[in-house]
């Protein structure tokens, strides 16, 4: 792949005061000095002419020292359309391809210059919808989230070079856990990894969010409670028993912070239209996904308590509604149900600062970085391969061994020290043109 040379638009399509073209592969000085006449001198901004296309700065990265680990060139021009265009399809006629989404970190990445987390960090950086999901991109960028990976990765090669060293040299009579301090360490990496994957869930929380699903009898105020969380009429409101008939969607920013993804469901009830039972199907199928269930209720409290055995492992906070209704004041009872009222807002910031100590999220995430639920996927397993290491005793050397291997593998997974294809082609995927 890296014989090929590549281009792309690295600014956005449009109308702009600036546009930037990259190139990036062998061909650059060849390239150069056709559109420049010269080739520039290494990370020096130089005033050039591209062709008879436009005028702008040239910037040249020979390899090794840049970007993609490649030879780079960067023209920086005029940002209309038809400037920008010309300038490609000059490019393209000096045997270069346009690349295909990511692929300039994707060979940052291949050429060793990042890790699979800093190349992750590129993009949830472009994409980051909050300050503090930048600030921890940002984090992951510079490595971060990498260098403690990479000191759980260090501590594993020790315990396994030894452990495989009593099972290869069995005759040498060496004790697998002299001491005990082998599976002292152990249980010191499964502390070291909890702390890791608070902050990451954390980072995790910071860019995706959470979901929550509003359930419960028709008519108690789901969609009352939407509106009011989104600030805006997004859902239906009536007076009329299932109004809702389809799952409806939001997204909000709960304190400018994280992303909060609230569905609103049909309403619970026992009926023969075939409209309502497919959004009674729908409700049960976005509840078995749901980080967090909220089951609203009129004051009375009722409520298809069969429907709850459905969702027994899932996180669940009851609400009673319409307290404007009822004379009840807004808060927690003793029982930990909420009263609110959907209508005028009462209970309302109760209820924001409890879904952010539910989901865990902190006010400070300075020391956060960013995750994905690959990363968490792993963090998780290699917990649970440590975990099941503490089990095995002296007679069980090989077992020991092999869930050390897995665990190391589960972590090599998120720096892309153990990946495959497909999963480098998922994540590039997603990436914008030029980066």
């Amino acid at each position: 792949m890296t014989q090929e040379t590549i281009t792309a638009l690295a600014t956005p399509p449009g109308r702009g005061g600036i546009g930037v073209v990259r190139i990036s592969g062998p061909k650059v000085p060849e390239i150069a000095s056709s559109l420049l006449g010269q080739l520039p001198e290494p990370r020096y901004a130089t005033f050039s002419k591209f062709l008879d296309i436009d005028q702008g700065i040239a910037l040249y990265f020979p390899a090794p020292n840049s970007f993609t680990g490649e030879d780079v060139l960067e023209l920086q021009g005029h940002g209309g359309p038809v400037v920008m265009d010309l300038l490609l399809n000059a490019i393209l006629t000096l045997g270069v391809r346009i690349a295909r989404p990511g692929e300039f970190s994707e060979r940052a990445f291949l050429n060793g210059k990042i890790d699979l987390t800093q190349a992750e960090a590129i993009a949830d950086l472009i994409d980051s919808s909050s300050k503090q999901a930048a600030h921890c991109a940002l984090r992951s960028l510079q490595g971060e989230f990498s260098a403690h990976i990479h000191a759980l990765v260090d501590q594993l090669i020790w315990l396994r070079t030894y452990i495989e060293a009593s099972i290869d040299f069995a005759d040498e009579e060496i004790d697998h856990n002299a001491n005990g301090q082998i599976f002292e360490k152990i249980e010191k990496l499964i502390i070291e990894l909890d702390e890791i994957l608070e902050k990451a869930h954390q980072g995790y929380l910071v860019k995706e969010g959470m979901h929550i699903v509003l359930i419960g009898e028709p008519n108690v105020g789901k969609s009352s409670l939407l509106n009011s969380l989104a600030g805006r009429e997004t859902a239906i409101v009536t007076a009329i028993p299932g109004t809702t008939r389809d799952i409806i969607r939001d997204q909000i920013q709960l304190d400018g912070a994280m992303p909060l993804h609230i569905i609103d469901t049909a309403g619970i009830r026992k009926t023969n239209d075939p409209i309502e039972l497919e959004g009674i199907r729908r409700t049960k199928l976005a509840m078995k996904e749901a980080d967090l269930v909220i089951l609203l209720q009129d004051e009375d409290g009722s409520f298809n308590k069969e429907l709850l055995k459905e969702i027994d492992d899932k996180p669940r906070l009851t609400i009673r509604n319409k307290i404007d209704i009822s004379g009840q004041t807004a808060g927690f009872n003793s029982k930990g149900v909420l009263y609110i009222s959907a209508k005028t807002g009462e209970g309302i910031p109760v209820l924001k600062t409890y879904l952010k100590n539910q989901m865990g999220l902190q006010a400070n995430t300075e020391g956060n970085f960013m995750a994905r639920r690959r990363h968490l996927q792993a963090l998780q397993s290699a917990k649970a391969a440590l975990t099941i290491a503490l089990t095995h005793n002296n007679n069980h050397t090989e077992l020991l061994a092999e869930e050390l291997r897995q665990a190391q593998q589960h972590l090599g997974q998120i720096t892309g020290e153990f990946t495959t294809e497909d999963l480098l082609g998922e994540i590039f995927s997603s990436f914008c043109l030029g980066k």
